[in-house]
C-alpha cells in the first residue's frame, strides 16, 4: 500500500453515505445525537387503506418518517420519505403525516416556540393508486411550507436514489433553503415520463449523463434552483442543514421572485436549450457554492 493511499484511507473510512441510509436513519443523522423520537412510527400501524385494494402489501408507516428532536440544541423535526416503499410516492397517509408535522410546527412558531423543520425529499410524486387524495395532501404540504417559512427557514434535502419529481418538486421549490448532492435530481417530470409522453427524440431516459446534466444537483445549484451542493456524506449533509438554519429566513424566497423569473424566462430560446445556456441565463453560482469536503 503506497503512502498516498494510506493517508487517504482514514478519511474515506470515516465517511458515511447519506444516500445509502434509510429514511429513518437519515432523520436520526440530521438531528442532534440522542434526541431522535419518532412520531406515528411503525408500531402505530398507520397504513394506507387503499393499497390492499390494489393487491399491494402496506408498509406500517406508509413510507414517511416523522421525527422530533433538536438541531444545534433548538427544537426541530425531520420528515423523511422512504424511497424503498412505492418509490417514495405520496399517498393519503404519508402525505398527511408530513402536512400534519408542518402544521404542528407552524402552531408552535405562532405561539413563540420556534421549531426547525427539515424535509428529506425522495419521491417520484403522487402515488397513482391514491391520485386524487395524494394530490390534495401535496397541496396541503405546499400551503403549510409557505405559512411556516414566514417564521423559520424550511430546509429541504434532495440526495438520491430517486430524486424529487411531480407535485413534491414544487414543494421542494417552496423551501427556504434547498440542499442537494450531485446524485440528487430535481424536476417536474421524471425522465421516463418525458420519454413516454414526448418520445425518445425529446429525451432518452437511458442517457444518464444527459439526465444529470439537465436536472442533477450540480446543475440545479449552478442555475440557482437549489442553494447548496454537498458530497454524499452524512456529516456534510447534517452540517449544511445546520448552516441553512443559521442563515435565517431569506429576504425573498424563490417562489416570490416572480418578476425576476419571468424576465429570465423571456431570454430563453426554446429551440436552443442546453445545460450551459441555462446556467448562463440563470447565473452560474458554481463559483460561489461552498461544497462540503
Amino acid at each position: 500500500m503506497n503512502a498516498a493511499f494510506e493517508a487517504a484511507a482514514p478519511s474515506f473510512a470515516a465517511r458515511e453515505s447519506f444516500i445509502e441510509l434509510t429514511a429513518r436513519e437519515r432523520a436520526r443523522r440530521l438531528l442532534d445525537a440522542g434526541t431522535f423520537r419518532e412520531l406515528l412510527g411503525p408500531f402505530d400501524r398507520l397504513t394506507s387503506p387503499w393499497l390492499p385494494l390494489q393487491g399491494i402489501v402496506c408498509q406500517a408507516d406508509d413510507g414517511a418518517i416523522i421525527a422530533r428532536g433538536s438541531i444545534d440544541g433548538q427544537p426541530a423535526f425531520v420528515a423523511a420519505i422512504e424511497s424503498a416503499f412505492q418509490g417514495g410516492s405520496i399517498g393519503e397517509v404519508s402525505g398527511s403525516k408530513i402536512a400534519g408535522a408542518l402544521e404542528l410546527a407552524l402552531r408552535d412558531c405562532e405561539r413563540g416556540r420556534t421549531v426547525r423543520p427539515v424535509i428529506v425529499f425522495e419521491t417520484g410524486g403522487v402515488r397513482l393508486q391514491e391520485a386524487n387524495l395524494g394530490l390534495a395532501v401535496i397541496a396541503e404540504i405546499q400551503a403549510a411550507i409557505v405559512a411556516l417559512r414566514r417564521h423559520v427557514p424550511v430546509v429541504g434535502v434532495i440526495a438520491g436514489m430517486v430524486g424529487c419529481f411531480g407535485g413534491m418538486s414544487l414543494a421542494a421549490a417552496l423551501c427556504s433553503r434547498l440542499i442537494m448532492t450531485r446524485q440528487g435530481r430535481l424536476g417536474m417530470n421524471g425522465p421516463e415520463v418525458i420519454e413516454q409522453e414526448a418520445g425518445i427524440e425529446e429525451l432518452d431516459a437511458s442517457d444518464r449523463r444527459r439526465i444529470w446534466q439537465l436536472i442533477g444537483g450540480e446543475q440545479r445549484v449552478a442555475s440557482g434552483l437549489a442553494d447548496r451542493l454537498v458530497d454524499d456524506d452524512a456529516d456534510a449533509v447534517a452540517a449544511a442543514v445546520r448552516e441553512a438554519f443559521s442563515a435565517g429566513v431569506p429576504p425573498v424566497h424563490r417562489s416570490e421572485a416572480v418578476g425576476r423569473y419571468l424576465s429570465l424566462l423571456s431570454r430563453i430560446d426554446p429551440d436552443a436549450v442546453t445545460p450551459e445556456s441555462m446556467r448562463l441565463v440563470f447565473g452560474d453560482r458554481g463559483a460561489d457554492t461552498k461544497e462540503s469536503e
